[in-house]
């Protein structure tokens, strides 16, 4: 049997290499990929503490400009890898960066707002990175950041249908595979964007249908600073929604059954 670590990272692998192939043109200028040049940081990630099945998996959209794009982990917010999960290997760069946009690895000083919200929750929930990567587990449904000649940001969901139907393709053929290595009780997305993916991956037949059956998904609010309602309480508003799916807390004892 292979392990679960060995599952991810290949499939992760594959998924990089098959988005790597695609094409992006305007309004796309620049493209980063950290499961190629931060794949190290992202192995340490998976090895350390993705090789156990879980009982919750969070599901991000894609790589922020100061997190993931810098360490290589989701929602990579620099210091709570670094200091809170403790990994801090050397990365390298993309082939084409925009001057606004550098990667500097583990020596960027900008804070990824969303991964300091959602690894501060995860800190003050569990206390130790151990403890809460012992049943949950935290992927990015989308490996690529996108950014526009103007520096701006561009989320896959803005890009245009021929595009997103070979990137949405390879992403969830990748989603499934990590899903069924992981056989979480719970898979949530965190925005609507990748709630609706996750929705998608475990109607297609990309899954085992009895595993299907035996996944509940939903959505939680996206930390993102975009967000009014994010910015007036990420963590309580989170909470509600974990609750609303009858998702035990993260530290908080599981029945049997819920497992």
């Amino acid at each position: 049997m292979v392990a679960i670590d060995r599952t991810l990272l290949d499939a992760a692998k594959v998924l990089s290499r098959t988005v790597a192939a695609l094409d992006f043109p305007a309004p796309v200028a620049h493209v980063y990929n950290p499961l190629d040049y931060a794949f190290t940081a992202y192995s340490a990630y998976v090895r350390r503490f993705g090789a156990t099945r879980k009982r919750v998996v969070l599901i991000g959209m894609n790589p922020g400009p100061f997190g993931m794009v810098q360490t290589g982990v989701p929602f990579g917010e620099v210091a709570a890898v670094r200091d809170w999960m403790r990994i801090r290997v050397a990365t390298g760069r993309p082939a084409s960066a925009h001057p606004k946009r550098p990667v500097e690895g583990f020596g960027c000083t900008r804070s990824e707002v969303s991964g300091r919200r959602l690894w501060g929750w995860a800190a003050a929930r569990s206390g130790s990175a151990d403890a809460f990567f012992t049943d949950w587990f935290v992927l990015n449904y989308c490996p690529l950041a996108f950014v526009e000649a103007s520096g701006r940001n561009l989320t896959p969901d803005r890009l245009p249908a021929a595009l997103q139907r070979d990137l949405y393709a390879a992403c969830d053929a990748h989603l499934a595979r990590a899903l069924a290595a992981l056989a979480p009780s719970w898979a949530i997305g965190i925005g609507d964007f990748a709630a609706k993916r996750v929705q998608s991956v475990l109607e297609s037949n990309l899954v085992d249908a009895a595993f299907a059956r035996s996944v509940r998904c939903g959505r939680i609010l996206h930390p993102s600073p975009a967000s009014p309602v994010a910015n007036r309480g990420w963590a309580e508003a989170a909470e509600r929604g974990f609750a609303a799916l009858g998702v035990p807390l993260p530290g908080a004892p599981v029945s049997a059954a819920k497992r």
